[in-house]
């Protein structure tokens, strides 16, 4: 008769086993809305929690900082200008290099009538640090690239000139 005992039949250790990947998967809490919010208060920015789980952040710049749960993570996006009705394939062009260029985590995105920068973090892992470089990294994109994105942004082109008002007689 063959004895197994602690070992397996392949001879790995199964006693315990269990209990190790317990206590390594196990251990780690996910965060929860107040922890979103408390490191959003943190951070000083002002914000509205506009439904559970879902803020939108005032920052100068960014339209529509919506930050939200879903799920087991939590999804950042800016809308950074809607899509030209013309002129679009040399714009689509200028997204992805720039993903490939100058976006390591996030990314320039197409959602709907917009052009969007997206990013996701786990809320298994999230800390304080992980939150503020993600919006940091997206407010600067913005900046950064608004020069190379506003040649496409129908907002930013110039307007006529208005008539000059009549002086008063």
């Amino acid at each position: 008769m063959r004895r197994v005992g602690a070992l397996g039949a392949g001879g790995l250790c199964l006693v315990g086993m269990r209990t190790f990947v317990g206590g390594l998967l196990g251990s780690r809490v996910m965060k929860t809305t107040q922890d979103v919010e408390s490191y959003l208060l943190k951070l000083g920015l002002p914000h509205e929690e506009i439904k559970p789980g879902i803020w939108l952040l005032s920052i100068q710049g960014c339209e529509n900082f919506v930050i939200s749960m879903a799920g087991p993570v939590l999804a950042f996006r800016v809308k950074v200008m809607e899509v030209p009705t013309a002129d679009r394939e040399p714009l689509f062009r200028a997204l992805l290099a720039l993903n490939t260029s100058e976006m390591v985590h996030g990314a320039f995105g197409i959602e709907g009538d917009s052009v969007v920068i997206v990013h996701a973090l786990e809320l298994e892992n999230l800390d304080f640090n992980e939150l503020q470089a993600v919006i940091d990294d997206m407010s600067m994109a913005i900046s950064k690239h608004y020069v190379t994105l506003s040649r496409w942004n129908v907002h930013d082109r110039a307007a006529p000139a208005a008539p000059a008002a009549a002086a008063p007689t």
